[in-house]
């Protein structure tokens, strides 16, 4: 079988890349988060707590929501609704990180966990955002520096919005191929590692093979800034809940110029969202569904209708005394978070749910 030739416009393939891939699995995600824990950072320490203070709309099924209504600062005990499934669920779920790097850190013996640990606060709720697809999170280790970073985003930007799964004009290939070149130009005469055409490889397939939710290009330079790009709108982080998240500097007079990773804090506005065509060969379209909060349910609600049933006393009361849902589903009256296909289903939520279970406030 003849090797397949890369070029800026055609599709690449993992098995192309000559990046190392190092795998941290759940336990090793695990053992990050007791670690970040036990040194808490007083940044993200203060914006939970006022998340916590802040509470959350009583009528609130349909938006992103993050939820701390019980309990210590703890994963388990922190609830976020999901983009994709609108469950709420806690943020102890924990994923697998495959980090692709130069080879040249694997020669140096440079371990992979600090650049899984200086995001890892990000990583937390990105993956608590996403209820499946989001197992696994994909980051590409640079040393590029701020402007490079920018210049490269906007590159991704570009071709994903014209090139990737569709053919594209003479004029925007044309575009692409200089960008590209102009791109590896800048990168190999600065010696960065990888080189851009790697990078390229990397993250194209990564987009075409995995369909991740985002991928997110780490830089270890000190001057300059980690990027996440998204692959859908609706992936993106809401305004409403992140405008004053941390910015990961340890500098107390930072501002947003000196952020450590580029976390979006005004919705799509502020977020780096690549245009990806979807549908047939390109996977399966991007869809918000509300689901039965029960996680091992398959049941989805109509999103259009807007009456609920509401159970008596909260979910457990209401689980035990056997009320009927309707096509639209059993909602939580206590706190008016979740939706339910059944008061068994209620019933069998109800030791996760009781971690935040608390009467709505009004807004």
């Amino acid at each position: 079988m003849a090797k397949k030739h890369y070029s800026a416009l055609s599709q690449p393939t993992l098995s192309m890349s000559e990046l190392i891939c190092k795998t941290l699995d759940h336990d090793a995600t695990d053992m990050l988060i007791d670690k970040w824990l036990e040194h808490r950072n007083d940044a993200y320490w203060e914006w939970f707590q006022g998340v916590r203070e802040r509470k959350h709309a009583a009528n609130s099924l349909r938006r992103q929501v993050l939820v701390w209504n019980k309990g210590d600062f703890l994963p388990e005990n922190i609830f976020c609704r999901t983009v994709d499934t609108g469950r709420l669920i806690p943020l102890d779920r924990t994923w697998s990180t495959h980090v692709y790097h130069h080879r040249s850190m694997q020669d140096r013996k440079l371990s992979m966990m600090p650049v899984v640990f200086t995001m890892l606060p990000e990583l937390m709720m990105l993956r608590g955002m996403h209820d499946v697809g989001c197992d696994d999170v994909y980051i590409i280790v640079t040393d590029m520096k701020r402007q490079e970073m920018d210049d490269v985003t906007e590159y991704f930007k570009l071709v994903c919005r014209h090139a990737f799964g569709r053919a594209c004009k003479p004029s925007i290939e044309n575009e692409i191929q200089y960008n590209h070149m102009r791109l590896s130009h800048t990168l190999l005469k600065q010696r960065r590692t990888p080189c851009f055409p790697q990078i390229d490889i990397a993250f194209r397939a990564i987009l075409y093979e995995k369909r991740p939710p985002f991928i997110i290009l780490f830089s270890h330079q000190t001057t300059s800034y980690s990027q996440i790009l998204f692959t859908h709108p609706l992936f993106v982080p809401s305004e409403d809940i992140f405008f004053d998240f941390p910015s990961g500097c340890p500098n107390p007079c930072c501002n947003d110029d000196c952020e450590m990773i580029r976390f979006p804090r005004r919705g799509v506005e502020g977020a780096a969202v690549l245009s990806i065509k979807r549908g047939r060969r390109n996977g399966r379209k991007v869809r918000s569904r509300e689901m039965c909060n029960w996680i091992d349910c398959n049941v989805c609600f109509n999103e259009e209708t807007s009456q609920y049933a509401e159970s008596s006393e909260g979910s457990q009361s209401s689980a035990d005394s056997g009320d009927t849902p309707t096509n639209n589903g059993l909602v939580c009256s206590k706190c008016r978070l979740v939706k339910y296909c059944s008061p068994e289903h209620q019933k069998k939520d109800w030791e996760e749910h009781r971690r935040v279970c608390a009467k709505s406030t009004s807004i």
